[in-house]
């Protein structure tokens, strides 16, 4: 840390990992270690605000600093992060993160019972129950695993998340 500068209090960093899920912001990267990004450069703001700072791994952090990833999508990947964490659970953020990182993957299969934990990515249309056929059996009269299947609203849904375009 440059001299003279103070260090990002303790609450900002906390909100900004816990935001990202102490992950890289990059929907595309996810990975781990992370540090503490500005957005807008430090010289210029000479402030931390939790709304100016993301969590980046290393590397993605290096190629912001060197204008390989633009300040528009930074700020974009800040302001997703915002909708997703406000609408969707964790498991529903790790399935979007899942066909985020792999995009030929159309459906995924679950234990019995998920689709409850799955509720708002179905409301919005985002994915759908898929049967599968076949006896899948059941326990405790649930059955022991379900299909789930991303729709093309999940693709377009995914896809501009990962591309740094707005979600909503």
């Amino acid at each position: 840390m440059p001299e003279g500068r103070p260090s990002v209090p303790m609450a900002i960093q906390r909100d900004v990992l816990v935001e990202a899920g102490h992950r890289c912001a990059i929907p595309t990267c996810r990975q781990v270690p992370t540090e503490l990004a500005h957005i807008d450069p430090w010289s210029k703001v000479q402030e931390h605000t939790f709304a100016n700072i993301i969590a980046l791994c290393p590397t993605c952090h290096s190629r912001y600093d060197q204008g390989q990833i633009d300040r528009q999508s930074m700020l974009q990947y800040k302001a997703n992060l915002s909708v997703l964490n406000h609408r969707y659970g964790d498991l529903e953020r790790r399935l979007l993160e899942l066909f985020a990182a792999e995009p030929k993957t159309a459906v995924i299969q679950l234990p019995g019972g998920f689709g409850i934990m799955l509720s708002y990515l179905i409301q919005d249309a985002l994915l759908v129950p898929v049967d599968m056929g076949g006896n899948r059996g059941y326990i405790m009269g649930m059955p022991a695993a379900e299909c789930f299947g991303l729709t093309e609203k999940g693709r377009e849904f995914v896809t501009r998340w990962a591309q740094a375009r707005p979600v909503d």
